[in-house]
């Protein structure tokens, strides 16, 4: 009598059982190294965590950049200088196009000197001052369209080559 008769007899199993265990028997023995069901599960279950974490990563890494985006758009709009009555038009390229702002002549002396900056707006263009466009670069590289550099006097006395030409009053950029 056979193990399986035995323990069936004693009823410490049943029918069942019996067939589920030679079952398993027969697939390990054509491959051994095939997964069980328990195996395949844990994978499963693995897969999905992993594509969890990598949905999550996604979505924050998405709502960080709504919210540079929002701090970019809160600096322009507590910032920005208007520019009513501004009647020359100051041109300047932005993404490779040749774009134009009205301002007025104090306004124009400012970008000359670095003063105050164009930053974009949404499909608009706004004049704000050089501090507040430093910090919407550190958030936002692509949203500062023109910043010149502040022009100081030489310091260290060399002297400006051209210094000695004048400049015409009616000379436009």
């Amino acid at each position: 009598m056979s193990l399986k008769d035995q323990l069936m007899k004693a009823g410490l199993a049943n029918a069942k059982k019996a067939r589920r265990a030679e079952h398993e028997k027969r697939v390990q023995a054509r491959d051994p190294n095939a997964p069980t069901a328990q195996d395949l599960a844990q994978q499963t279950l693995a897969e999905k965590a992993e594509r969890d974490r990598e949905l999550n990563r996604l979505r924050d890494a998405e709502q960080a950049q709504r919210a540079l985006a929002a701090q970019v758009r809160q600096l322009i709009e507590a910032h920005r200088i208007e520019r009513k009555g501004g009647d020359i038009s100051y041109q300047f390229t932005d993404q490779r196009k040749i774009k134009k702002l009205y301002v007025t002549s104090a306004q124009q002396d400012q970008l000359a000197r670095g003063q105050i900056a164009i930053v974009r707006l949404g499909e608009g263009h706004e004049l704000v001052p050089t501090i507040v466009a430093e910090k919407i670069r550190s958030r936002d590289e692509q949203a500062v369209v023109l910043l010149n550099t502040r022009t100081t006097t030489s310091a260290d006395g060399e002297e400006d080559p051209y210094a000695a030409y004048q400049i015409p009053d009616d000379l436009m950029w």
